[in-house]
């Protein structure tokens, strides 16, 4: 382990402290690879599982590996359709047992901060599945939540903007432009400083660059 990965250690202790103060759990490791076991450890055999868009949970194979375990009933979003198919599936969403996603940036003292479009994610993650693991890079980490907040206008959300080919301001600037269009996905800005219920909200931290 080198001085980055020690340092990604130490830091990450200290936001997990802080995420305790706010009725949230934490744990940190040090690869994707380590952290995707873990979570499929945590998961029980039987349990209902769905999630939110995500570039980082999917590229550390997270949701492959749940749609591929057999005693797990994965719920995957992708495959309602029509605006009808989309409002039932998003009802099935919030009385699952387990929702995954990343969160666009955490600040020191352990609060999340995240953008979103339609909505369902940041819905989900406030109120619905009964237990809400969070995925997120050290990357995603700021000082505090207005670095977090330019983080999450500037970078995360041009990014994923380019990725879904949506023709916004920012695609073409690289930095948000604070439109209001109709692809915009900047529709709802969501910070979490505190979970309601104790532990309901737990934050996986990986000393990698992963996601936007």
């Amino acid at each position: 382990m080198g001085y980055k990965e020690d340092s990604y250690k130490i830091l990450a202790e200290q936001i997990i402290q802080k995420l305790k103060e706010r009725n949230m759990d934490g744990a940190y490791f040090a690869t994707a690879e380590q952290c995707k076991n873990e979570i499929l450890q945590e998961i029980p055999q039987g349990a209902s599982v769905t999630w939110g868009g995500s570039v980082t949970i999917t590229d550390m194979g997270l949701i492959d590996a749940v749609k591929s375990n057999p005693g797990m009933i994965a719920k995957d979003r992708m495959t309602a359709k029509t605006p009808e198919e989309k409002r039932t599936f998003y009802s099935q969403q919030t009385l699952c047992d387990y929702f995954l996603m990343s969160t666009n940036a955490i600040t020191l003292d352990g609060q999340l901060v995240n953008i979103d479009g339609a909505g369902g994610r940041v819905a989900c993650l406030i109120t619905g599945p009964s237990h809400v693991f969070v995925i997120a890079g050290m990357n995603k980490v700021e000082s505090d939540l207005d670095a977090a907040m330019k983080r999450v206008r500037n970078f995360a959300a041009p990014a994923n903007n380019l990725r879904l080919s949506h023709n916004t301001p920012c695609t073409k600037a690289g930095r948000c432009c604070d439109c209001l269009t109709s692809e915009c996905i900047c529709n709802q800005i969501v910070v979490t400083r505190r979970s309601g219920i104790a532990g309901r909200i737990k934050v996986f931290l990986i000393g990698e660059t992963l996601g936007y």
